[in-house]
């Protein structure tokens, strides 16, 4: 299904629109001869939650990776607290409070649970701050307490799952890119994992979500974008994507 394309549509403002974030304009990503992204826009503002849904193969983990410098784009910029990205090593990102929890989880397998939270605080200096926020996670997630010193490879996915969130939380993100979360995830764990999402949304933390969900993603949301080979068909306020028809028969089941 093809969806009527539409121009982005940013928050309402009085006066002069703030700075986004992050802003991603004209963006063109391609692998071999297959142009993944094409002519992408996309905004996230201060203390927003944004989502980006599509089929597979929409270009919506392609786009995540580009933001963070995993994959080189052909044209077009982005940029972050005003300043371009493009040419930064991803590895230079963490310290600028853009933190990312790829698909997949990335975990430390052969790392204990506490181990690999305190990698997510490795570039930290606040010793007693990074305690308090350890125990803050393990307040978020039980299960991980009890399980502390257990190697992070024999967890289940939801409780990988739960770890990847965590140690980006002891990051302490300005921008938290999220890709795929509820991937897998038994329905319980799904409901967990986007109550934390929110959560840390509402506490201030501005969040990119990419989601298989799109009923869920749009739900939670601000704002929307919905991609199509790599476009964005459209994008709006969330709650007005959720009651689109078009999107509702493409991804909701409508």
């Amino acid at each position: 299904m093809t969806l009527t394309m539409t121009n982005e549509a940013s928050p309402v403002t009085t006066g002069q629109a703030p700075t986004p974030l992050l802003a991603v304009r004209q963006l063109h990503v391609s692998y071999g001869g297959i142009k993944a992204v094409k002519n992408l826009d996309l905004d996230v503002h201060e203390g927003e939650l944004v989502s980006l849904i599509g089929a597979n193969g929409a270009g919506k983990t392609t786009t995540l990776k580009a933001i963070c410098g995993l994959l080189a784009p052909q044209s077009g910029e982005v940029r972050y607290q005003g300043r371009s990205l493009l040419g930064q090593g991803a590895w230079t990102l963490v310290s600028q409070g853009l933190v990312m929890v790829p698909e997949g989880r990335g975990i430390f397998t052969r790392m204990s649970i506490d181990e690999n939270l305190r990698m997510g605080a490795y570039l930290r200096q606040d010793k007693a701050q990074i305690e308090a926020d350890i125990d803050s996670v393990y307040q978020r997630f039980p299960r991980l307490k009890e399980r502390q010193r257990q190697l992070a490879g024999t967890l289940s996915g939801g409780e990988q799952q739960m770890l990847a969130m965590g140690r980006a939380l002891l990051a302490k993100p300005r921008l938290l890119l999220l890709d795929e979360p509820s991937m897998g995830l038994s329905p319980i764990m799904v409901d967990k994992i986007f109550e934390v999402v929110r959560d840390v949304s509402r506490q201030g933390v501005s969040v990119l979500l990419v989601e298989q969900n799109a009923h869920r993603a749009l739900e939670m949301a601000d704002r929307a974008y919905v991609l199509e080979s790599g476009e964005v068909a459209l994008s709006g306020p969330a709650r007005e994507l959720l009651g689109n028809p078009q999107v509702q028969a493409a991804y909701l089941g409508g």
